[in-house]
């Protein structure tokens, strides 16, 4: 059996998870989540960091009891299964209960003031509200919501037996009728209004509800008659819908929109607002003083933002806390012998992270365009990146200022890239199949050769130290090594697999690959015979290689969101890192040799320590 890998950090934040960012009321820990993990961040230090895993598949909703003791999570499953409720303990970090009644995915959660009672809300495919016991871990009762769907929970603040739902044309508060064990609902009465509701805020004294709604108003629900009061703000309405609310310490409301906007309202006229990147999902309060008042704010684009607002200026400010990819990352490079920091890339950017501190140091967007693979040259003077518009582009590391462009590198889009160790040529793979090498001049670009034996896309390409032969990894179910002095193959390795990746190991007497087929695959780099097959994964294609630089072991990644390290030699899996919500895109090892960086379809970056595998000889 493997054992557990150890992680060490993590780089990301699922910004779409309405609600999905909250404070500890301690004022120095920020709760959020990624993927499947749960993640405990302290405010000032980023590389402080906690995590509670249990959830099997994308974490949903989050909710924080009033004294930061309880903390509840829930999350999607596939159709038809229950999804899982999990309640934490936060003071000793541990489980408490694991709940399951609903279908397919938990909407929302919400605990009551006195913490007795937690209220959980299913999704589009279950539409049922129950009420369970916090300390038992045991439903109470449940009731079916509204027909149509409904979309958030709210418990009172001063009463533990009331609360709201709000949905698409339904905004009810439910009474918990204690010795009938029943939940019994009151409509709003709205009157004429028809709204699609988005999010409730209750303030501090239970009188009014704020109901945030797609049409970009505000509603004011008087609570003790559910009768509607007011709207607004009346002259501007909130861009793309109000998607979150929060109330400020003074009374007034602080609304996020779905085109990035924020405003202060009081009694709803607008008093201050700002623009941000992304719809906001969350907003939840961080610290008062007496001039001024905090907020976080997480953004659909996965940015937190922390916004001051000065009451007696009107004035609200940002600053950027956190920010990571908001989609899939399709690749990840180290520079060459240098461990401090790595690149990866996505939709239309590349990104340069510190290892440590999981800070981003340079951004480089090139809007409406894929970056689908992206590596350093070898003297560090270039990121060279191939593009969905069949060019490559090559970018200062430190400035991210265009260096140079080659047009039309491929007719499809370039899937690989790999850099020789002169840096005097690039090598790339195409998604028509081509390989291509390029001589990089001072001023120009020059096409040495184009190699065409693949049928189809090239997934990965590696060169060999001594810069006179490379490896092709390709759809069509060929590896081919090319000499790079005559720009013909030399000998091809052939599988029933889509081959996904390919590695040397590190005295390149061997290549290791993987694919479609679940097998990782050892063979001769000199005459291209199979040495052995193991099982990579039981059920899922594996689509990344990784070895250390001593090559005593393998790192690999796949469709079954787990990272496992094997022994180079026994082929056996002695580690497995659970973390990720989606396939495992790339995997890499620092050159030092003591972390392991997987990125993966949910866009986060998981930092591991990487853990010597216990070898035969070692025992």
């Amino acid at each position: 059996m493997s054992e557990p890998l150890s992680l060490h950090s993590v780089i990301g934040f699922a910004g779409q998870v309405e609600n999905g960012l909250l404070i500890h009321p301690d004022g120095r820990t920020l709760i959020f989540c990624l993927g499947s993990t749960i993640v405990l961040r302290d405010k000032h230090d980023s590389k402080a960091q906690e995590f509670l895993q249990g959830h099997s598949d994308k974490v949903s909703c989050l909710a924080l009891s009033r004294s930061g003791r309880y903390l509840a999570s829930g999350q999607i499953t596939y159709m038809g299964f229950t999804a899982d409720i999990i309640v934490w303990d936060l003071e000793t970090r541990q489980l408490m209960h694991r709940m399951a009644l609903h279908k397919v995915k938990i909407q929302a959660l919400d605990f009551s003031h006195d913490e007795r009672f937690l209220a959980s809300l299913g999704g589009q495919d279950d539409n049922s509200l129950v009420l369970w016991d916090v300390h038992s871990g045991t439903a109470i009762c449940g009731s079916p919501t509204s027909s149509n769907f409904t979309l958030c929970v709210k418990f009172f603040h001063n009463r533990s037996d009331a609360l709201m739902t709000a949905g698409n044309y339904n905004l009810t508060m439910w009474e918990f009728d204690r010795p009938n064990n029943k939940l019994r609902p009151h409509e709003a009465q709205l009157g004429q209004l028809q709204r699609l509701c988005r999010t409730i805020t209750i303030d501090s004294n239970d009188q009014f509800a704020y109901v945030g709604t797609t049409s970009g108003d505000v509603l004011q629900v008087q609570l003790d008659r559910v009768l509607f009061k007011n709207s607004g703000p009346a002259k501007a309405l909130i861009q793309m819908g109000a998607t979150a609310t929060c109330e400020a310490p003074n009374g007034d409301l602080v609304v996020g929109g779905g085109d990035g906007s924020l405003a202060l309202l009081r009694k709803l006229p607008t008093l201050a607002s700002l623009k941000l990147e992304g719809a906001v999902t969350s907003i939840t309060q961080e610290e008062t003083t007496s001039r001024c008042f905090t907020f976080l704010v997480g953004t659909a684009a996965c940015n937190i933002y922390k916004v001051k607002y000065e009451p007696a200026a009107a004035r609200m400010t940002e600053e950027l806390v956190q920010t990571s990819h908001m989609d899939r990352i399709n690749d990840l490079a180290f520079p060459h012998e240098f461990s401090d920091v790595f690149a990866t890339c996505g939709s239309g950017i590349i990104r340069l992270w510190h290892l440590d501190t999981c800070r981003e140091l340079l951004r480089i967007a090139v809007p409406n365009l894929e970056c689908h693979c992206v590596t350093f040259a070898t003297d560090g003077k270039s990121i060279i990146s191939g593009w969905s518009d069949g060019k490559v582009r090559a970018f200062g590391p430190q400035s991210g200022k265009l260096l140079y462009t080659i047009n039309d590198a491929h007719h499809k889009a370039v899937t690989a890239i790999a850099s020789t160790s002169d840096s005097s040529k690039v090598i790339s793979g195409g998604e028509e199949g081509m390989v291509r090498v390029w001589r990089i001049g001072k001023q120009s670009q020059t096409l040495e050769a184009s190699m065409k034996d693949h049928k189809g896309a090239v997934n990965c390409i590696r060169v060999k130290r001594a810069d006179d032969e490379c490896v092709s990894a390709s759809s069509d179910g060929s590896c081919i090594i090319w000499d790079l002095h005559t720009f013909k193959r030399r000998t091809s390795l052939f599988a029933n697999t889509f081959f996904k990746s390919v590695v040397y190991h590190p005295d390149e007497s061997q290549l290791v690959t993987t694919g479609t087929d679940r097998k990782i695959t050892y063979w001769d780099a000199f005459d291209g015979t199979a040495i052995r097959i193991i099982d990579g994964s039981d059920a899922n294609e594996v689509n990344t290689l990784a070895t250390d630089c001593t090559g005593e072991a393998i790192i690999s990644g796949g469709g079954d969101k787990l990272v496992r390290l094997w022994g180079y030699d026994e082929g056996h899996c002695y580690f497995a890192g659970v973390a990720h919500s989606g396939s495992v895109s790339r995997v890499g090892v620092t050159p030092d040799k003591t972390r392991i960086v997987s990125v993966g379809s949910e866009g986060g970056i998981f930092i591991w320590d990487f853990q010597r595998p216990q070898t035969m000889a070692d025992m």
